[in-house]
């Protein structure tokens, strides 16, 4: 039987990943790598598959899916352990690793993998703090190891960013990213860089929100209410450099003045890239250039497309403006 995924280790991500897989209808090895003895293996087994019909009907229930199609995504996923998956894993295109964040951990795993499956197979690691280089020199032919960074729940987050080192081949990436596309994921490919791009912003932010309420600012749940209704709501249709340009760079050049001078002078002052684009006047949509080229871009058209996109989403979540009656 075909596989298109192998998973290497049976913890929350890796349940995550092959549900994700399995409701799009590819077929999913999941390996336990830790030894065991039966029993306990057989427990594993029922627990994961529990977990993941759980999630599924709990899917269903809010639209995404039907309750009958469980079983079928449940019988996608075929588990076994380690000695059992070394004569089943060397057709296998694709591997993620979900092991514990340890140098031994995935040392001892992925050489024990790249013994055992294909000279080609990409390896793509999960790690949120590993680099991809070092991960590469633990296995054999280096140019397969990529990272991939899934956002939790999987199932749902669209996202997952794809990290290539400085040996990743074109070949690999195009494979990760092909596959993740074909499950209906939105991958973006960076360079390694610790901490990717989502954990790098969000860890300004948690910090600086986190700060607000340590200072008496405001209470944490006008915090989050402001986060919630003022923040995250605008980066769900525009992206934050776009939001540059859409508002103005020129504006966030005299509001990090302001704050670096009123606040903390290394927090936030400006990116040379931000300095440099005021000095030379490009400014975002209303000058034609900023971050992105606005020339020959019908900007009435697209603020027309962003801001439907905007109230369709404030229409969602019951946010649209009230009429006085």
């Amino acid at each position: 039987m075909m596989v298109d995924i192998g998973i290497l280790g049976m913890g929350r991500m890796g349940r995550g990943i092959a549900e994700a897989y399995a409701f799009a209808g590819k077929r999913v090895l999941m390996i336990d790598v830790k030894p065991r003895n039966e029993a306990d293996r057989q427990k594993l087994y029922t627990e994961a598959k529990k977990e993941i019909a759980d999630d599924l009907v709990f899917l269903a229930g809010l639209g995404i899916g039907l309750e009958t199609e469980q079983e079928e995504a449940l019988g996608l996923i075929t588990m076994c352990g380690r000695e059992e998956a070394e004569g089943r894993i060397g057709g296998i295109p694709l591997f993620y690793e979900g092991v514990p964040e340890t140098r031994e951990a995935k040392d001892e795993l992925f050489t024990w993998a790249c013994q055992h499956a294909a000279p080609d197979a990409v390896m793509a690691s999960t790690s949120s703090t590993m680099a991809v280089d070092d991960l590469a020199s633990m296995g054999t032919n280096p140019e397969r190891f990529v990272n991939a960074h899934w956002l939790n729940p999987a199932m749902l987050m669209p996202l997952v960013e794809v990290a290539r080192g400085t040996q990743s081949s074109d070949a690999a990436v195009t494979t990760l990213v092909s596959s993740l596309e074909g499950i209906g994921k939105s991958p973006v490919v960076m360079k390694n860089s610790p901490g990717y791009i989502i954990p790098r912003i969000q860890a300004l932010a948690m910090n600086e929100a986190a700060r607000l309420v340590e200072e008496g600012v405001a209470s944490v749940e006008d915090v989050d209410k402001a986060i919630r209704l003022g923040f995250g709501i605008r980066y769900a249709v525009l992206g934050m450099i776009e939001f540059i340009d859409f508002g103005g760079n020129d504006i966030l050049y005299y509001a990090s003045d302001y704050l670096s001078k009123n606040i903390d002078e290394r927090r936030y002052k400006a990116p040379n890239s931000v300095v440099e684009n005021m000095k030379s006047g490009r400014n975002g949509m209303r000058d034609g250039a900023g971050f992105y080229d606005w020339d020959g871009i019908d900007v009435a058209s697209y603020r027309a497309k962003r801001l439907g996109a905007f109230v369709s989403l404030l229409r969602a979540l019951d946010l649209t403006p009230k009429r006085r009656t």
